[in-house]
């Protein structure tokens, strides 16, 4: 599995491939992750919603506005 994903993190695709992810309901193997991205999934609750959600805030299209100006505001749409 690490071979497969040329030794980095499936998710990042930076740091070394240590840590064995695996679902915590089925106890099925996923992939194998850094420590870095093993624990933010992890602290995520294992949840596809929040983790969309999480990549929603970071690319700015959450539901809180963006400041675009001082005092100006933009709403997502």
């Amino acid at each position: 599995m690490v071979a497969s994903q040329m030794g980095l993190c499936i998710i990042c695709l930076k740091a070394p491939a240590a840590h064995v992810d695996h679902c915590h309901k089925t106890g099925r193997v996923r992939g194998v992750l850094c420590f870095n991205c093993n624990s933010a999934i992890g602290k995520l609750g294992d949840d596809p919603d929040a983790v969309r959600r999480a990549a929603a805030y970071l690319e700015g299209i959450a539901w809180k506005p963006t400041l675009v100006a001082p005092g100006v505001y933009q709403l997502p749409s």
